[in-house]
């Protein structure tokens, strides 16, 4: 029998802007882990609470990044990052015990596995409705990003890939753009050329916020019209949908799993 693949180490990166308590109830969940990250790396965005301090008080590494903007907090927490992969979530998620555990299997099992993503579930309403508001935000959120980068996008609350991958495409990435979706942009650089994974069971807990007010809404929509629109200028949805079934990008994508 095979002796069993040795997890890679996991650096877990979280961008965060006056979010301190939330990152406490996000780091706690990274507390309970079945399998310990390497590191964690918040990149303070410049907050003006003390999310540095919550950081601190669980023993997480911070990187301040000035420049203003979730593109350039995570990238230069994936810039720090010391592990063989890569996690991300953000500040307001709630992790569950074994998601480094998956995360580090799912890489040790495929040696050429780039990137992973799951899905999010929102917290904080009774389940059922909890389920179908994220069925509805996200499902739609899918669906038409998968239409228009030619392969369903990785989620930024709930991501991992190989540093190697990191390293390949961090100076194509739109870091210094604000109003990029950082997530959007790194699938758009990443999920055709390397193989990419979904695994619709690895689930994390995520705040409302997203659909809680209209601004919030807005805010979102205006970021991915823009987030496409510098894409396309790059590669046009068709030229994307061509190249995958006609180039190495039609196997790249693993099965979903779940």
């Amino acid at each position: 029998m095979p002796a069993p693949a040795l997890l890679p180490a996991v650096s877990v990166v979280i961008p965060c802007l006056n979010d301190a308590e939330a990152l406490r109830g996000c780091l706690a969940s990274l507390a309970e882990q079945a399998v310990r990250p390497l590191e964690i790396v918040v990149v303070d965005n410049n907050s003006t609470d003390n999310s540095a301090e919550v950081a601190a008080e669980f023993n997480a590494r911070v990187v301040f990044e000035g420049l203003p903007g979730i593109p350039a907090a995570a990238a230069a927490g994936y810039d720090a990052a010391r592990g063989d992969v890569i996690a991300r979530c953000d500040a307001d998620c709630v992790l569950p015990p074994d998601w480094i555990q998956r995360i580090a299997e799912h890489f040790a099992a495929d040696p050429e596995l780039a990137a992973l993503s799951g899905p999010g579930r929102f917290y904080g309403f009774p389940r059922w409705l909890g389920l179908l508001l994220s069925w509805l935000y996200l499902g739609s959120y899918y669906q038409a990003m998968r239409l228009a980068l030619a392969r369903r996008p990785l989620f930024g609350s709930n991501l991992a890939m190989r540093s190697t991958a990191w390293r390949a495409v961090r100076e194509a990435v739109h870091r210094t753009d604000a109003e990029q979706h950082d997530d959007v942009c790194l699938s758009a650089h990443l999920c055709l050329d390397y193989r990419c994974a979904w695994d619709r069971s690895l689930v994390v807990g995520m705040a409302p916020r997203a659909v809680l007010g209209r601004a919030n809404l807005l805010r979102r929509f205006r970021r991915a019209f823009h987030t496409l629109a510098v894409h396309w200028r790059l590669e046009a949805p068709w030229e994307r949908w061509i190249r995958r079934f006609r180039g190495t990008a039609a196997a790249a994508e693993a099965p979903a799993k779940g």
